[in-house]
């Protein structure tokens, strides 16, 4: 009998001791599965996005207008420098019109060639604190071959700012600053969320242009039809309120 009793007690420990080690094992399996997954999910910067469908921080015309062209650029793409005069252009031919608005976003693209492209993005934004965004994004591109092949760069930076009339001390230290990497990443989870994956992309109204029709006419052509027919849904609107009031 005491040997039975002792056998028993033996078996009993070898099996508690199995059951501690799987525990323990699976325990370190989950936690290290939690920790990792964890570490794979970015959480994007939005701090400074607008709720809901987000307008943006550079908008040219009314902020309550029917037809909106929206552009994706990158400071050091080619094709966006081209287009640039182009998007000037359109932007002037409709200011004043309560039915158009252009915004800017930024995306610079993560390759190597674009090495600066996100710094450009904030030094237009260090330039927009001061209310001179358009300005900067306007040397920006015109000079775009000057300065990306500089590898003094930001001293070039500064000096357009300087010939803006800008603090440049407060201009670089926003560049240094979070406010305006904020508004970057916005800009740049937006055009993700559209699915953008070039530059430049245009969109009229959330309906991406072919790139063969970013030139003025196509444009106008594009954006005048956006507005005739969204006064052609407000006329239908106003008709059966009109006919009721009668």
């Amino acid at each position: 009998m005491p040997l039975l009793i002792i056998g028993l007690v033996f078996v009993a420990a070898i099996i508690g001791a199995i059951y501690l080690y799987n525990s323990g094992s699976g325990s370190s399996s989950s936690s290290t599965a939690t920790s990792n997954s964890t570490a794979a999910r970015p959480t994007p910067n939005m701090a400074n996005a607008p709720a809901g469908a987000p307008i943006g921080v550079n908008v040219l015309g009314s902020r309550t207008a029917a037809v909106t062209v929206e552009e994706f650029a990158d400071y050091q793409c080619g094709g966006c420098a081209a287009v640039h005069p182009v998007m000037k252009e359109l932007a002037s031919a409709y200011a004043g019109n309560r039915n158009f608005r252009f915004i800017y976003r930024h995306y610079p693209l993560a390759i190597p060639a674009h090495d600066k492209s996100y710094e450009a993005s904030v030094a237009t934004e260090a330039a927009g604190m001061q209310g001179k965004f358009w300005q900067m994004q306007d040397q920006l591109f015109r000079n775009q071959a000057a300065w990306t092949a500089n590898q003094n760069y930001r001293q070039i930076w500064s000096e357009y700012a300087t010939n803006l009339g800008m603090d440049v001390q407060r201009f670089q230290a926003d560049i240094a600053g979070i406010q305006t990497k904020n508004r970057v990443d916005a800009d740049i989870q937006r055009g993700r969320a559209l699915g953008v994956s070039s530059t430049p992309s245009v969109f009229v109204n959330g309906k991406l242009v072919p790139f063969s029709e970013l030139n003025i006419n196509s444009l106008r052509r594009i954006v005048d039809a956006e507005i005739a027919a969204v006064a052609s849904a407000q006329q239908s609107n106003s008709a059966p309120a009109a006919n009721a009031n009668k």
